[in-house]
């Protein structure tokens, strides 16, 4: 069975260049800039993390395998949601379609977040942003003024979506532009410099950053806290393989604006593969530009400095900050503008099949856009700035999980497909359940302690957001079963 009416009032406003940029926008956001000093280089190392994100993008191009073949099939918004309606239960597609949204929606504000940090950086000892009343959660500050900032820019770039799709996608190219250029700027600036050393680079699978804390180690001593023999490379590499989900999470919006597209779902494939090996590129230059630069890399990780920022200031001087401050920005701005995308059409067309109250299903009359889900979405992540910068990683979790559990059913369903249609091939049906098992294989590392494996799975405080979250939906799906069972 193929669908391939438009739902009324989404217009085909997107080419290529655009869609693109969404999915390569959504896929890097501050994760990759402010994660060097703050999870990979002490959980992974250099080499660990480059190992991890490689494998990371290997597996997502064998998922994309299965959106690739699924978008023609059912060209709707909603994307995973959609699959899963029409291969398995109703109940099926809203566990998925709820968890999708986690995906998307919590990465809005988890960059919003980030913007208090990039300030905080720029401005050396100014605090520019640090004023009026604050707050404290998990020991850092929370200040009105950074609260303010991100506010704001969270409610701008949420009225920019409701004015058009097209305006979105226009803005989303200049700022997925302009973070490329500014990346590969500092690549090169620091494969030419004589201040980069593979000498740098050690401990290269990274350090138990707790034990050298708790111990008062410095830099000199970091071999004896160093990731070593092969449970410790494993933990190493598998600590950031646990999160490729959230690190490539975007190339996944690419099926939600599917109804909004201008051109061939041909070339859907093509668009994914690139976002995806853009986005492996980034998290691995900035890793490791980060390490090479400095010589004393895990005395700044243990301080809790910002090591992409100092690298490029000590290779560039001050261009080099400015050069970090521009990229991450369009990196956060367009996070922000892609997942406001992504999670305003899958939840109108959840509400369109009666998953979700009906007014999220309302579509502006001037510009076409999913008005209410939009609003919504805006409200939910006006809390980022509340919670704080500690709330990153309870974010990046939600978001790992939810995207896991929309790549398992997206290749369950091609399965489904390929089997009633006859019309694929042996190597997608591999791939398919390839992702099958990386899908579970994900869930897994990320909700179940393992034995040997340290910093891989939840922490307390995701594990409380997960339960909220699954609380939540609970309400909405028995609030809505009775009208999604009427629904055909």
């Amino acid at each position: 069975m193929s669908t391939k009416s438009q739902t009324p009032g989404l217009k085909r406003q997107l080419n290529p260049l655009h869609v693109w940029a969404i999915a390569f926008g959504c896929i890097i956001g501050w994760g990759s800039f402010i994660n060097p000093g703050k999870k990979f280089l002490p959980n992974s190392g250099v080499a660990g993390t480059a190992i991890a994100m490689a494998l990371g993008a290997l597996v997502m191009i064998i998922i994309a395998a299965s959106y690739a073949y699924m978008v023609p099939k059912y060209p709707k918004a909603g994307g995973e949601f959609t699959f899963t309606k029409f291969c398995f239960s109703k109940a099926a597609a809203f566990l998925c379609g709820w968890f999708l949204v986690a995906a998307y929606l919590t990465n809005v504000p988890m960059n919003s977040t980030a913007i208090g940090l990039i300030v905080d950086g720029l401005d050396g000892s100014a605090d520019i942003l640090k004023w009026g009343f604050h707050y404290q959660i998990a020991g850092f500050d929370v200040w009105m003024g950074e609260m303010l900032l991100a506010m704001g820019i969270l409610i701008l770039f949420g009225i920019l979506n409701i004015l058009g799709v097209k305006k979105a996608g226009i803005i989303q190219s200049l700022l997925a532009g302009l973070l490329a250029v500014s990346v590969f700027t500092l690549i090169i600036a620091a494969l030419i410099s004589s201040k980069t050393s593979a000498l740098h680079l050690r401990p290269i699978w990274g350090f138990d950053k707790k034990a050298a804390m708790a111990a008062g180690a410095t830099g000199e001593a970091i071999h004896t806290f160093s990731h070593q023999g092969s449970s410790g490379i494993l933990s190493a590499i598998l600590a950031t393989f646990a999160i490729a989900p959230w690190a490539f999470v975007g190339f996944d919006t690419i099926p939600q604006a599917a109804e909004e597209f201008k051109f061939s779902y041909k070339k859907v494939m093509g668009i994914m593969v690139v976002a995806i090996l853009f986005g492996c590129v980034v998290y691995v230059a900035n890793n490791t530009v980060a390490a090479a630069a400095l010589e004393n890399w895990p005395d700044r990780v243990m301080a809790g400095d910002w090591v992409l920022l100092i690298a490029a200031e000590e290779l560039l001087g001050r261009f080099g900050k400015v050069l970090v401050g521009v990229a991450v920005s369009c990196a956060v701005l367009s996070g922000i503008m892609g997942f406001y995308l992504a999670s305003s059409r899958l939840m109108y067309a959840m509400s369109c099949e009666g998953f979700l109250p009906k007014t999220f299903s309302k579509i502006d009359s001037q510009h076409s856009t999913p008005r209410n889900a939009m609003i919504f979405c805006m409200i939910i992540s006006l809390s980022g700035p509340i919670l704080g910068r500690e709330a990153l990683g309870w974010f990046v979790d939600m978001s790992a999980i939810g995207a896991s559990i929309g790549y398992f059913f997206t290749c369950a369903a091609t399965l489904v497909t390929l089997k009633r249609d006859q019309d694929g091939t042996p190597l997608l049906k591999a791939l398919a359940v390839i992702g099958v098992i990386f899908s579970v294989s994900f869930i897994v590392l990320q909700l179940i302690p393992l034995p040997g494996l340290s910093g891989v799975h939840f922490g307390k405080e995701s594990y409380i957001m997960l339960v909220a979250w699954i609380a939540l939906g609970a309400i909405f799906y028995l609030k809505e079963k009775k009208r999604f069972d009427r629904k055909q």
